[in-house]
């Protein structure tokens, strides 16, 4: 039976339960997505360990991306058919034997084998296919819904590099994976089983919170297509303070305690601009609250070029985590505004793939750049080039939607 969003009595839309869902998936996503974080606290250790050159340090990263990547696509596959609960307990399971593998590993080719087909894969769970499987559950503050589900993955970013550097200075890298590993597993089994209830219906259409489907001269295809281009750009760009903070204060003489703090400083920042950025899309739209955030990253990514001392750093990742925390949850969002219900799990985990793996393409090619230039500037650089592209990729899209229908969302 359809439920409306005015009669709420049950585990419906917008109901009590899917307040209390949405705080059991922030938790999930918390603790979950260490796995995209551990490997950018640790890389400067795992250099040194293996003897490898910055490039070569960073494919660990890059193959978490790319198996955190499909991951998305088809955990966000399996969601639309059989719910969440089952596709997240196997996930959570293979993130913690990842984690555990990877403490054992002897080479960079193991570890990086490790980070990319099961703890890249296993992580996918709290990003796309959580958010797609939140976004059913809320209506009228689906934008705050979505990007608060999103924040879990930020707040990660703040609290578990600010816990690691102490854990391994004292234990060693390879404890400190095993150790987080034993705490995955026994905190988010207990989390999925708690989200074994499966997405209500959807409101009907011209009900209270209902949110109809906009029209767009383009079609479905091509529509997936500006958005991967707009959300692989957005990420190449992103992915270079995210991924280098830390080498980067390194290289500067500042130290790996400094760069793990701007990168939690930059992750918190960011958990305020994700749920800043549902409260706007839910009065303006997820397309043109992209485009702010946008900009405002491309702004952010040209000021740390001339600013790179101590201070001067601390405010700018500051700045740039206030600025590009919203970005990537607005896909979701956009996705839910343009395209079927019924199809948001495979469709937002087709976007997030393409957002990934631009954190990943930008991630080995900051790298790369730095290998061949002996410096950071050129690859700063690099990504606001891409992250023009971002801009352009969106201007076309809001040039494309200009007209509303009444469609259920």
């Amino acid at each position: 039976m359809t439920q409306t969003a005015s009669s709420q009595a049950g585990p419906g839309i917008d109901s009590a339960y899917a307040w209390m869902r949405l705080g059991i998936s922030m938790v999930l996503a918390t603790i979950g997505a260490v796995g995209m974080w551990a490997v950018v606290v640790v890389l400067p250790a795992v250099q040194v360990e293996f003897g490898v050159d910055r490039a070569a340090a960073s494919m660990p990263y890059t193959a978490t991306m790319v198996g955190f990547a499909f991951g998305n696509v088809l955990v966000g596959r399996a969601i639309d058919r059989i719910g969440y609960w089952i596709p997240a307990l196997i996930s959570s399971v293979a993130l913690a034997a990842g984690l555990l593998l990877a403490a054992l590993s002897t080479s960079i080719l193991q570890f990086s084998l490790a980070q990319g087909l099961l703890i890249g894969v296993g992580t996918s769970v709290i990003f796309g296919p959580l958010i797609a499987d939140i976004s059913h559950w809320f209506n009228r503050r689906r934008g705050v819904a979505v990007t608060a589900a999103a924040a879990g993955n930020y707040l990660a970013g703040a609290i578990w590099p600010t816990v690691m550097p102490t854990l391994i200075k004292t234990e060693g890298w390879r404890f400190t994976y095993a150790a987080i590993g034993i705490f995955c597993l026994v905190t988010m089994v207990p989390l999925v089983l708690m989200l074994r209830r499966g997405a209500p219906e959807a409101a009907a259409v011209g009900s209270p919170g209902s949110r109809p489907v906009q029209p767009i001269s383009l079609s479905p295809a091509a529509l997936q297509g500006l958005l991967v281009v707009a959300g692989l750009g957005c990420c190449v760009a992103m992915s270079m303070p995210q991924v280098h903070i830390v080498a980067y204060c390194m290289d500067l003489g500042y130290g790996m305690a400094h760069g793990a703090d701007m990168l939690s400083i930059m992750m918190a920042a960011g958990v305020v601009s994700r749920l800043a950025s549902g409260f706007v899309a839910d009065r303006i739209g997820g397309v043109k609250t992209l485009l702010i955030g946008s900009v405002l990253q491309c702004l952010s990514l040209l000021f740390y070029i001339p600013f790179d001392g101590l201070a001067s750093l601390y405010v700018v990742s500051l700045v740039f985590g206030l600025s590009q925390g919203g970005i990537v949850p607005c896909y979701a969002i956009i996705v839910r505004e343009y395209l079927p219900a019924k199809e948001a799990g495979q469709r937002i985990g087709i976007v997030m793939m393409a957002t990934i793996f631009g954190m990943a393409i930008g991630g080995w090619m900051s790298g790369w750049i730095y290998d061949l230039t002996g410096s950071y500037a050129a690859a700063f650089l690099n990504g606001i080039a891409w992250n023009l592209l971002n801009i352009l990729a969106i201007g076309l899209f809001i040039w494309k939607a200009k007209h509303r229908v009444v469609v259920a969302a």
